[in-house]
């Protein structure tokens, strides 16, 4: 069918192997017992079939199944504007949430510059400290900001649905702070 379908060549390149996923049925199921209760973790199943063991045959049964997963999605999602919509908007939100924590997390590009997982965890113990943070002071904010302008009975529930503290164009990442510690701060309840 991929010469009849030339957009979706690439997709159309072979049947999915359904015998593959007969055979390592079995293997599959006991895998994912495995992970659901705690006995295994998907790091040390996914090490078992790293690249060096792409011939072991759960590890092609689990691809096979993959692309059937993938194929039903696409397929739903094809035929479906509404899951199309639904796709773009959660795209959104996660391209929103990476922008803010590449803002937030600006030093050295926002790359991790060591292999230390000490390190490592303490960098991204400290962007979650200062996403909730900013997520915080953005949730006053709003709340502050419908209140005052008296607009909670004015909004639709289409534009609450749009409202997300990841909002970042009052921030200061760098340079001058300057604090006025007599003046009451905006958190303050009035």
């Amino acid at each position: 069918m991929a010469d009849q379908f030339p957009n979706l060549a690439g997709v159309l390149t072979r049947p999915i192997r359904w015998q593959f996923i007969e055979r390592q049925y079995d293997e599959m199921i006991k895998n994912t017992v495995a992970m659901k209760y705690g006995d295994a973790t998907a790091e040390s199943i996914l090490k078992r079939f790293s690249s060096v063991n792409a011939t072991h045959p759960t590890y092609k049964a689990l691809i096979e199944l993959g692309k059937v997963e993938k194929t039903i999605f696409l397929c739903d999602y094809l035929s479906s504007v509404e899951l199309q919509q639904e796709t773009r908007e959660a795209l959104n939100v996660v391209e929103n949430w990476n922008g803010t924590n590449d803002f937030i997390f600006y030093g050295r590009q926002g790359k991790f510059q060591t292999n230390d997982p000490l390190e490592m965890e303490v960098s991204m113990l400290c962007l979650h400290l200062l996403q909730n943070c900013l997520m915080l002071v953005n949730t006053i904010l709003l709340e502050r900001t419908i209140e005052q302008h008296a607009m909670v009975d004015t909004l639709t529930d289409r534009d609450r649905q749009a409202l997300t503290p990841l909002f970042y164009g009052h921030i200061n990442p760098y340079g001058l702070f300057e604090l006025n510690l007599k003046k009451a701060s905006f958190l303050e309840v009035t």
